[in-house]
């Protein structure tokens, strides 16, 4: 079983920085893709950054030129430097991460969440 553990976040004033981070435990196996997902309170989860093993990287338009994601040395690392916060960045961020297999012929997906890390925005 694949675990996803989450560190930093935490508190920030409007214009600050913060970084998180996620290494995956518990595979021998590559990820396919990483990435961050965030839910607001009384809002929908909604991806925020994703990257894949092949360097491909896709942002939501709210993060663009504000937040980069990027993959550790380390295999299975996954890391989001958010710069320029706001407000509206408030929310708890959660690492994801998916496997692509392919079974008897079938393409499978596997999809892994780690536990959430609460970003507060805010003066």
């Amino acid at each position: 079983q694949v675990q996803l553990a989450e560190s930093g976040g935490g508190l920030a004033q409007p214009g600050g920085s913060l970084r998180l981070s996620c290494a995956a435990s518990g595979t021998i196996f590559s990820l396919d893709v990483m990435g961050w997902y965030r839910q607001a309170p009384g809002k929908q989860r909604e991806l925020v950054a994703s990257l894949t093993s092949g360097g491909s990287t896709t942002y939501t338009d709210s993060v663009k030129g504000r937040f980069t994601i990027s993959r550790g040395d380390a295999k299975n690392k996954v890391s989001l430097q958010m710069s320029s916060l706001k407000p509206a960045d408030t929310a708890v961020y959660y690492c994801n991460a998916v496997r692509k297999v392919v079974s008897g012929g079938t393409p499978l997906e596997y999809e892994y969440w780690g536990q959430g890390s609460q970003v507060t925005v805010s003066s």
